[in-house]
């Protein structure tokens, strides 16, 4: 650094002044605008400025290149502050050119607001479930046992049905005389179409099975009937005859309406899915759209006031695309190391502001084990993601509790990433015949009428707990968030917000083959003021 320079960037009378300062801000690869010192308070400390305000780890977008007048009083003011510093640089450049002034003025403005943001412990995120025992040997007996939870659960929700009167058990059935109206609540183990075109049910419960025959001449009964699949438990009423069960009526565990809960505050909930960071079909310049519009850089006035409301954000699995997920899959990455990716995922989720919170839980693709529920995204592969300061790991499913106050109970969101969808969408008519992929709406509302994520037990891989199943929806939602299927979905069904993230990942050659297209860089947000619900497209 010469004389001439620091006189150019101080002033003549201020060189040796403020010489050491140019150097120690230079010495940490930042330079000093020429307007850095002006109106510079008495007694500042260089050292302890930077220790406050500079220092921390990170990329590079976490720290800024040039410091200029604005930036050094902004932060003196408020702190350390979440800002894209290279954006904040690159509008800066323009505004110093005279082609946009605008564009550097609304960042300004932007940081301005920061002081309203809080931080991430100050926003109340409630873990109500998260799995998390230990991984240990299963045998037959946990299947068992499991299956036997599972019949209990949803055996003491139905019983609870009015139209269920006179419950009795199977083993007891076989005593009725025939055409004595009575019901039952059983597990379906068997479903054939007879020669006659009915379908005939084999159910069980803890005491006997019995074959439950619903016949086509009941046009309404018999839709509702195509759509039973395997393992899922409902109630039956009917009359008994020939050691069989004519039946007349079908009640599912289902979701009861509920209160349509709403908050004081406008803010914003937002939900990510799907990243599948380290694939050569990752969308990073649609992701980077995505956190310059977070920063409030891009979009309208009224779409960049929304991404300074936005106070929590989901990510619902698939964070990257992962390493030997399928046959040949390395062809298909442009990051073949599974370390890697998590470090290139945590990069982008870092330039995040950090006083949101990011509910994080794992899908098929991350590097935990598939079977479900899948344990959060805590173990050697994934400590990038583990470090970032605002991270909630969470399992897969699980339930979280979010923006609960003094006055106000919050709301509960069931969290699940979707791997059971395929099945669903493969094997029950009203969804494939209604929009299959397109329709994660109907999947959605299936599996709440059914009271669980994955009712049948070939729809998703499982570890069976002989205490309980933890796909079972025992806790009626205020929202139900999934991923998976690389589409965007809302819909508020008795008074559930149900949402479907989308992907950053464009159409892949096994999608292409199965005739599966997806909608990259769709964005839903929910306000929680209004529970109204937007999609945003990037």
């Amino acid at each position: 650094m010469t004389e001439a320079m620091t006189q150019e960037l101080t002033g003549p009378e201020h060189a040796d002044v403020h010489k050491s300062t140019v150097l120690f801000f230079l010495e940490r690869h930042i330079l000093l605008s020429p307007d850095f010192f002006r109106e510079i308070p008495e007694g500042f400390d260089q050292s302890e400025f930077y220790r406050k305000h500079l220092e921390k780890p990170g990329t590079p977008s976490t720290s800024p290149v040039v410091l200029t007048a604005d930036i050094r009083r902004i932060l003196l003011e408020k702190g350390a502050l979440d800002v894209h510093w290279a954006d904040l640089e690159r509008s800066r450049v323009l505004f110093e050119k005279n082609k946009d002034e605008k564009v550097y003025a609304k960042f300004l403005e932007y940081i301005e607001l920061q002081e309203q943001a809080p931080s991430p412990l100050q926003q109340p995120v409630k873990v109500v479930f998260s799995y998390a025992d230990a991984p240990k040997k299963r045998s037959v007996q946990d299947f068992t046992l499991s299956f036997t939870s599972r019949y209990q659960a949803m055996e003491k929700i139905l019983r609870n049905r009015t139209g269920l009167q006179h419950l009795t058990s199977i083993n007891r059935l076989r005593n009725k005389q025939d055409k004595e109206a009575i019901s039952f609540i059983g597990m379906v183990a068997d479903k054939q179409v007879t020669k006659n075109g009915n379908l005939m049910l084999t159910v069980e419960d803890q005491t006997g099975s019995i074959k439950a025959l619903i016949n086509k001449n009941k046009p309404g009964l018999y839709k509702e009937a195509q759509d039973i699949v395997l393992d899922e438990v409902l109630g039956f009423t009917g009359v008994p005859h020939n050691a069989a069960i004519f039946v007349n009526g079908l009640t599912w565990p289902d979701v009861p309406y509920r209160e349509l809960k709403k908050c004081g505050d406008d803010v914003y909930a937002l939900f990510l899915s799907d990243l599948h960071v380290g694939s050569k079909q990752f969308l990073a310049d649609d992701f980077h759209k995505f956190l310059r519009w977070l920063h409030g850089m891009a979009g309208n006035d009224e779409q960049r006031a929304i991404a300074q409301k936005i106070a929590y954000i989901f990510v619902l699995g698939d964070l990257v695309d992962g390493v030997g997920i399928y046959p040949g899959q390395e062809k298909d990455l442009a990051i073949q190391d599974i370390y890697q990716q998590y470090e290139a995922c945590a990069a982008l989720l870092r330039e995040i502001p950090a006083h949101i919170p990011l509910i994080i839980c794992p899908g098929n693709h991350d590097a935990v084990r598939i079977s479900e529920p899948q344990p959060s995204l805590d173990n050697e592969f994934t400590k990038p993601i583990t470090a970032l300061p605002n991270a909630l790991l969470v399992s897969n499913p699980a339930m979280v509790n979010i923006h609960a106050s003094a006055g106000f109970p919050g709301f509960d969101v069931l969290i699940y990433h979707g791997y059971s969808f395929d099945y669903y969408v493969a094997h029950v008519d009203s969804i494939r015949n209604g929009g299959g992929y397109d329709r994660a709406d109907l999947i959605m509302k299936f599996l709440l009428k059914r009271r669980h994520l994955a009712p049948s037990y070939t729809s998703t891989l499982f570890i069976p707990d002989p205490e309980q199943d933890h796909l079972v929806i025992k806790h009626v939602p205020d929202f139900l968030v999934t991923g998976h299927i690389h589409k965007s979905a809302a819909l508020t069904h008795k008074n559930i917000t149900l949402l479907c993230g989308s992907c950053w990942q464009s159409l892949t050659g096994y999608q292409e083959k199965v005739g599966h297209v997806p909608e990259p860089g769709r964005v839903p947000i929910i306000n929680l003021k209004t529970r109204e619900v937007r999609i945003l497209k990037f």
